[in-house]
């Protein structure tokens, strides 16, 4: 089994998830070989999960000032800042069968790929179930899976330096009480590579990741097929940028 893995690139938050859709697709058809890519968000962006409301869970007036996007992602799960300096995201796409039914078997499984991953970086970390990555007791990675038509979608994100004030500012939370107190949590319970390494660059994360994703696997470096990005442009803006999509709840 040879897997395509696609360099790191930087895309909009529409076309980040048009293409996760498009290459799930291909994959599908069997027009393409299961996937490994790596990217970032140009500008950076929040990303909702797919059963939140946009309006109840994200500033659109402080993104709006920010320069910051917004989009619905095909998988569940919380709201997410993805800041363009600070993370990596990866997406996985394959056919179901190439991982367990059990889902927390299969997260177990790609999320172990991140941990070799930091590893090699002499980072300790650990998965936590549903779908964490733990270095220091504190989450590094958050990661959400889903599975349509035979093919398993699993993408996340590792961070490499957190700005929890910025993304507070740009998510909703009713009451300023309970905002500090959340940004206070989540300052104690988050991490990013910066805070564990400050002389890793992101580039040897990077390099670091790939190592640890396509370990005793046959690979190819290729790029996206004509068709998949022809299909992820006609999907950023049939779907991915509308009001109908990103309104939906």
């Amino acid at each position: 089994m040879k897997w395509r893995v696609i360099d790191y690139t930087e895309n909009t938050a529409s076309m980040n998830m048009a293409i996760d859709e498009s290459v799930s697709e291909s994959v599908a058809k069997g027009e393409s070989s299961p996937t490994i890519r790596f990217y970032g968000w140009k500008p950076s962006a929040v990303s909702i999960g797919y059963f939140q409301s946009l309006e109840r869970e994200v500033d659109l007036a402080k993104c709006s000032e920010f320069g910051v996007e917004f989009v619905r992602r095909r998988t569940g799960g919380g709201a997410v800042y993805h800041d363009n300096l600070g993370e990596i995201t990866y997406s996985i796409i394959a056919k179901e069968e190439l991982f367990p039914k059990d889902i927390i078997a299969s997260y177990k499984i790609i999320c172990g790929y991140i941990c070799d991953s930091l590893g090699l970086l002499n980072i300790a970390s650990e998965f936590k179930p549903i779908n964490d990555i733990i270095t220091n007791n504190k989450k590094i990675s958050g990661n959400a899976q889903t599975r349509r038509n035979g093919v398993l979608l699993q993408h996340g994100t590792i961070l490499y330096k957190v700005d929890v004030d910025k993304m507070f500012s740009l998510l909703k939370v009713p009451d300023e009480k309970i905002k500090d107190k959340m940004i206070a949590t989540v300052k104690e319970r988050v991490t990013s590579i910066e805070q564990q390494n400050s002389s890793i660059t992101k580039d040897q994360l990077y390099r670091a990741l790939v190592n640890g994703f396509t370990k005793d696997k046959e690979i190819v470096f290729d790029s996206l097929s004509q068709p998949e990005i022809l299909r992820a442009e006609e999907l950023t803006n049939t779907r991915y940028k509308t009001k109908e999509w990103n309104f939906m709840r």
